[in-house]
């Protein structure tokens, strides 16, 4: 059984260990941008994420209380902007699920959790952003229901 609920300082070490997964796909994906084997927060940062109401981090945990997933959230709004309209935004930063224990909806579950709070706070909509080259992502969220909303290009020169 699964259970999502709010980060706290004792999931680090749990998060830590998915953060690190995550890295991995993204360096097989681009070795070219991605360190391999670092860490995308430090303990401390993490500490200040987990308390930052505008940055919702929550954790899928199995019957052992065990870490198997995380959504990390941003808030985001621009309000009196010169050409965004003041919509609010619940933008998704980072997306896992342990890869000892994908196949079983956890994936699903945290998306549909974040969904969720982002009705419940008055967002107008979700967004994130996928690497190019992570298929599995792709295909993911697009039987989610998400659409793209802009592509990002690049030229290596």
């Amino acid at each position: 059984m699964i259970s999502i609920r709010r980060a706290k300082t004792d999931d680090i070490s749990g998060v830590n260990k998915l953060l690190r997964q995550v890295l991995m796909v993204h360096h097989n994906i681009r070795a070219d941008i991605f360190k391999p084997d670092v860490k995308k927060y430090t303990d401390e940062q993490l500490k200040d994420i987990f308390c930052d109401e505008n940055k919702p981090v929550f954790v899928a945990t199995d019957e052992s209380q065990n870490i198997v997933g995380y959504v990390f959230c941003i808030i985001k709004q621009h309000i009196g902007n010169n050409i965004f309209t003041d919509i609010k935004t619940l933008y998704i930063d980072d997306l896992c699920v342990d890869e000892e224990k994908r196949g079983m909806h956890t994936g699903k579950k945290l998306y549909e959790y974040a969904l969720d709070y982002a009705r419940n706070i008055g967002c107008y909509n979700v967004t994130l952003n996928v690497w190019s080259g992570n298929d599995t992502a792709v295909r993911f969220y697009e039987k989610c229901g998400m659409t793209p909303q802009k592509i990002e290009m690049e030229k290596i020169l």
